[in-house]
């Protein structure tokens, strides 16, 4: 396949469908977690350490992934990626063996990482070539793709599908998606002529990526524990579970789809204390009232008070020079997607110690914080609108 121009309609319309199967690879899985907790018989210590092998294979592999891609382009790595979550996903849902399911999820990790952090770059460089703002629509399509995942994967559930069957038709649509996203992906040089090395985010940008992190391990929180906390402390049947994580993947995809317009009406720093305070009032909820119907009222919550605070953010990173734009949204971007890949296995331990209550209770209280930094934000950076 020819390398297709950056932007052309066909690198456009490839580089929503990667956001699409990012967010629907990456949810899926999400409904299955349960099914994995009872089957291995985990506390939630134990599931904490498991899922802490999701991350590590990320963060191993998402420097190797911007790498490679900045070298050999983005087709190779996103097809290698979508392979081996193809590979990981059935063993996740039948397997019972926990050194099987570490590899697994290493593995399963790897693959998400690696598409995750490809598919930014790919947008970087369709956004700059195109020369108009798309970033919102593409984290958009990926919030399309989550609720889409979710969503499928808990209606097979309901419906009497095994997990290792409902993995099988995930496995199917990626593939079949896969193939008509393959023409628009990049083959060349993914730089662009620029150095892509990491670098310390340091300074404000150092700021911005810990509230990237925050809201980051929020989203973290809603797709590895939504269903577990609605199994064990608010008794829902299994095969419904996933309609935590599905609440908070509704609104999060409005909140994102309608975002470029609230921004042009909203200024950022409003966006991010409302957004911020917002959120934390839906896992407050969340993590204190015991009706279940109330528990899905506050991930609804969460998911629109955090769908635009990341979108401002990046925006506020792309007026700053205390860093050079590509190496402080790369900088950013790993230390957030740090905190959606590592922070559910902290809320683990924090479970285990003391309740999964009381876990969410404190990441409404981060949430908090992050609306107290925005407050503080030079006003430099969040006085522009998006166009």
């Amino acid at each position: 396949m020819a390398n297709p121009s950056p932007n052309s309609n066909l690198a456009r319309r490839s580089t929503r469908l990667a956001f699409l199967i990012a967010g629907f690879a990456g949810a899926a899985w999400a409904p299955i977690i349960p099914y994995v907790k009872f089957r291995c018989g985990l506390n939630d210590a134990h599931l904490g350490l498991l899922l802490l092998c999701l991350g590590i294979g990320s963060i191993i592999f998402m420097p190797v992934a911007g790498s490679v891609a900045g070298r050999y382009g983005c087709r190779r790595i996103i097809a290698g990626a979508t392979l081996a979550i193809c590979c990981a996903l059935p063993v996740l849902a039948s397997s019972g063996s926990i050194p099987v399911l570490a590899i697994a999820l290493v593995v399963f990790g790897a693959g998400a990482g690696c598409i995750d952090c490809v598919v930014n770059v790919q947008a970087v460089i369709v956004e700059r070539a195109s020369k108009r703002t798309m970033m919102s629509g593409f984290h958009g399509l990926f919030s399309v793709g989550g609720l889409l995942g979710a969503t499928g994967v808990s209606g097979l559930l309901s419906l009497g599908f095994s997990p290792a069957n409902a993995s099988f038709c995930v496995i199917f649509l990626l593939l079949l998606s896969g193939v008509l996203t393959l023409p628009g992906l990049l083959t060349g040089h993914a730089n662009a002529g620029e150095d892509m090395s990491f670098a310390l985010p340091h300074g404000v940008v150092l700021a911005i990526g810990v509230m990237c992190f925050v809201v980051f391990l929020t989203e973290g929180a809603a797709i590895d524990w939504s269903a577990v906390f609605l199994a064990t402390e608010r008794r829902v049947d299994v095969r419904y579970t996933g309609l935590g994580y599905v609440a908070f993947a509704c609104t999060m995809t409005v909140g994102r789809l309608l975002g470029d317009q609230l921004v042009r009406h909203v200024s950022g720093r409003l966006l991010i204390i409302g957004g911020s305070l917002f959120a934390a009032t839906g896992m407050l909820l969340v993590a204190a009232v015991p009706a279940w119907q109330i528990t899905l009222l506050g991930y609804a919550f969460v998911g629109a008070g955090c769908a635009n605070v990341v979108p401002v953010l990046y925006s506020a990173i792309g007026r700053q020079n205390y860093m050079p734009k590509h190496l402080a949204v790369s900088a950013i971007t790993a230390l957030g997607y740090s905190g959606i890949l590592t922070g559910p296995a902290g809320l683990g331990f924090i479970a285990h110690s003391t309740s999964l209550s009381l876990a969410l209770g404190i990441v409404s209280g981060l949430l908090a914080v992050v609306a107290i930094m925005g407050m503080l934000l030079p006003r430099v950076l969040l006085n522009d609108t998006v166009t």
